[in-house]
């Protein structure tokens, strides 16, 4: 029974990340344009991928017995993530379609995704925490995939924001 939950677990996972990358996609290349109905989408998925993501780990059939404090490194990192993410979420106030100007202030005065950095200390800190090694394995995979999610809002910041190649230089990640 473990196993076929972690292995539904990890197809959802995979499904949405995916699904996420498709989306991404068609808006760079300006197939579809963000509105009501597909943020709502999109974050019915982005949900199903967190929580997928945070049973999966716990679900891992392959777990290794990590000393307290590993553990709960990675119980820091995720917390860390969580914070990362509420903090760049409450500045900018949307997921989704913001046509503002460039944010700067706040945690985007360090750090210019700290929405996809949270992201990422949550794809290490979880499997860490759990000692899940096929997630720990999975999470660099997704951690590419996120990646590739900054990549293309970069060009697209880029392309929007004269003044972004300087933010670049004052910031990180």
């Amino acid at each position: 029974m473990r196993k076929d939950l972690f292995s539904l677990l990890v197809i959802i996972c995979i499904s949405t990340h995916v699904i996420r990358s498709i989306y991404e996609i068609l808006k760079h290349k300006g197939l579809l344009k963000p509105g009501k109905v597909s943020f709502g989408v999109m974050l019915a998925n982005m949900l199903l991928l967190w929580v997928s993501w945070f049973l999966l780990c716990g679900f891992d059939v392959l777990r290794l017995k990590l000393p307290f404090g590993v553990r709960n490194f990675g119980l820091l990192l995720s917390v860390v993530g969580v914070i990362l993410f509420l903090t760049a979420l409450s500045t900018i106030k949307t997921l989704e379609s913001y046509e503002g100007d460039l944010i700067t202030k706040g945690i985007y005065s360090k750090i210019r995704h700290p929405m996809y950095l949270g992201f990422i200390f949550w794809l290490i800190g979880f499997p860490v925490y759990y000692g899940a090694v096929i997630s720990f394995f999975l999470a660099f995979l997704f951690i590419l995939n996120v990646l590739f999610w900054k990549y293309l809002e970069e060009l697209e910041l880029v392309r929007r924001f004269p003044a972004y190649q300087e933010y670049k230089k004052k910031t990180i990640f």
